[in-house]
């Protein structure tokens, strides 16, 4: 029977997954599903639509908006939610390759791990914490969900982004980690996150001056890229050996990772990716290279996430938050009109959370000069 065009089109990227994926891989076309049905697109995946609808969302155009480790008022060199997301992606998606798992998904998850932060990282996602205690307190990975299920409004018939099962599970996962081993990918960007961060973190503290190579040299995995580059840094400008170092750190890690995977996935390799996750087969990197990393970031909360000049930036931006949730909390007919409405269904206070973790930093600080300082009588929408 002769196919018509979108079904050819349809059986094409179905065939192109057969050719590339290995059987632990989770193929698009055993996926669940989405909440809402939707017929299949004639060039697309099913995760490439959720890979393309995650990167076209409002939310997640404000991650350029949103500190990683450091605030805007510290430069422009470092690092935004944006920039480390896109880090994670290519990461991922660089190991995912070698072992054959399906990019489009881990693509997918990486855009989505970090949608959920609110402004000014870590200290708003506490300042909001403490304000919502009574009210289960908050979490930037289920308000990551929140967002793709409910903010988003990017379709007439349903609200929310309408993603599979399969990429749900896996940002749902980051909040419980609990029940059955996730998929293959799910772990993956997991890793690839933790990896990222390290690296750049080291990067850009390097680059703002809080950290100097001296301080780096008695770290297991720092002395390992330093060896591994097989260049005399010491013969270099600082520029080029924090690039260098930084390259070599990522390089070391990725290397394991692969290595480590390849031997964990070998006896199973003509399983499925259910069969895979009911055995409860892991990714991870080696004993030695994880026990190194733990270091890095043992050495990197001490020397740098506790830096007293990062350290005051946050308590400032906490303060803000807090103040602002006050505000809104004890003035609600200030809210945009949309979060006014919300209020109704699921309350004041959640209906402050999710417009206050929707904010950029710059956003956030012009709302509290005008609700705040200026006592302004309406915030503005996102």
């Amino acid at each position: 029977m002769r196919l018509s065009r979108q079904e050819a089109i349809v059986t094409s990227w179905q065939h192109r997954e057969e050719v590339l994926l290995a059987p632990y891989a989770m193929f698009a076309k055993k996926s669940a599903g989405r909440r809402f049905h939707e017929p299949p697109h004639p060039y697309r995946s099913p995760f490439q639509r959720d890979r393309d609808r995650v990167l076209h969302s409002a939310a997640f155009r404000r991650l350029s908006g949103k500190m990683q480790v450091f605030t805007g008022e510290m430069g422009d060199y470092h690092r935004t939610r944006l920039t480390h997301t896109h880090e994670v992606a290519m990461i991922a998606r660089t190991v995912g390759r070698v072992l054959r798992l399906n990019e489009d998904l881990i693509e997918a998850l990486a855009l989505l791990h970090d949608i959920g932060h609110p402004p000014y990282g870590h200290s708003g996602e506490d300042a909001l914490e403490q304000c919502l205690l009574s009210f289960g307190g908050f979490s930037h990975n289920q308000f990551a969900l929140t967002l793709v299920e409910s903010l988003e409004t990017r379709y007439t018939t349903y609200a929310g982004l309408n993603l599979t099962a399969e990429v749900l599970a896996g940002q749902n996962y980051r909040i419980t980690h609990a029940g059955q081993t996730p998929l293959l990918e799910v772990q993956l960007v997991d890793l690839a996150d933790s990896l990222a961060y390290n690296a750049h973190d080291v990067d850009d503290a390097l680059a703002l001056g809080l950290l100097k190579f001296s301080q780096l040299q008695s770290l297991d995995l720092v002395r390992r890229a330093i060896d591994w580059s097989g260049v005399n840094l010491g013969s270099a400008n600082d520029q080029i050996m924090r690039h260098s170092l930084v390259h070599n750190l990522i390089d070391v890690q990725v290397a394991d990772l692969i290595e480590s995977a390849q031997l964990t996935l070998a006896p199973v390799v003509e399983l499925d990716s259910l069969s895979v996750c009911e055995l409860g087969i892991s990714l991870q990197f080696s004993p030695i290279i994880a026990s190194e990393c733990q270091q890095l970031e043992d050495f990197l909360f001490d020397n740098v996430y506790r830096h007293p000049q990062l350290v005051e930036i946050r308590e400032h931006a906490s303060r803000r938050v807090q103040r602002l949730f006050e505000c809104l909390v004890e003035s609600p007919q200030k809210l945009p009109p949309r979060f006014i409405d919300r209020a109704q269904s699921i309350g004041v206070e959640r209906a402050v959370r999710d417009y206050l973790a929707g904010m950029t930093d710059r956003f956030c600080d012009s709302q509290y000069r005008s609700l705040i300082e200026l006592a302004e009588p309406q915030a503005k929408d996102w």
